[in-house]
């Protein structure tokens, strides 16, 4: 059972909020009160986290909840703890995050917000693995390249994106970050890729549909974007520089 216990008013709305939302099972006592027998861990605050040396502790941050709760299924659970994040890469890739076999957060962003999403969610779990679909090959390679203080896999993603029933449509990229956070793939620290003469044109007319003046980008920043050392945007102001 998981047991809140704590005198912090943020931390008890917080974590109890986190908790009701996901249909948790929980109890909340007093600091100084006794625990229930079946306690397999508590969330208390800062003030009392020496407080409750005969099981399990997490020590909730009143601005990161979830972080907490995660942490406390975990420990229900018997997962081990250990963060693998799964991403099915594109424009707006779908990120899956899984503590042990129990995905506890989804998020589906932006490519440019992607890393720091990813980041965000490595930051204090105990050796996490980033896995990468290979397919969408210039974005996969750009997010492989950026993430480089984490252990990162290249998975092959063939047969990960699930059929969409009814009222399942936009699912698909989440889902199927969810399978490929299942499977191992290989270690990579880079991905070195040579774009495509029609990758180059997507880029293009991807910088003519974001371009105030309807005008592309020309092959050598295009060229860049594709290496991940600009974006469209920057690529894009570096043209209208050019121009000037």
């Amino acid at each position: 059972m998981i047991v809140v216990a704590t005198a912090d008013f943020e931390v008890y709305h917080g974590v109890v909020n986190e908790l009701r939302d996901r249909g948790t099972t929980f109890t909340t006592i007093e600091p100084d009160e006794e625990l229930p027998e079946r306690t397999t861990v508590v969330v208390t605050g800062a003030d009392h986290a020496d407080g409750f040396d005969a099981v399990s502790t997490i020590v909730a941050d009143p601005d990161e909840p979830r972080r907490a709760v995660d942490q406390a299924l975990a420990a229900v659970r018997g997962d081990g703890g250990r963060t693998i994040i799964g991403v099915d890469p594109g424009r707006k890739p779908g990120i899956a995050v899984l503590t042990g076999e129990t995905i506890v957060a989804a998020f589906q962003v932006p490519l440019g917000d992607a890393v720091d999403v990813i980041q965000r969610e490595v930051a204090e779990a105990p050796s996490p693995i980033v896995r990468i679909g290979d397919g969408s090959r210039l974005e996969s390679a750009k997010l492989v390249t950026d993430l480089d203080d984490v252990q990162v896999e290249l998975v092959d993603e063939t047969g990960t994106t699930p059929y969409l029933g009814t009222g399942a449509r936009g699912m698909g990229d989440v889902l199927a970050a969810v399978n490929i956070a299942q499977l191992e793939g290989e270690v990579v620290d880079a991905r070195e890729i040579e774009p495509t003469e029609g990758e180059i044109q997507v880029i293009k007319d991807r910088s003519r549909e974001q371009s105030e003046r309807n005008r592309a980008i020309d092959e050598v920043l295009a060229r860049r974007v594709a290496a991940g050392e600009l974006t469209i945007d920057e690529a894009l102001a570096e043209h209208r520089d050019d121009e000037t």
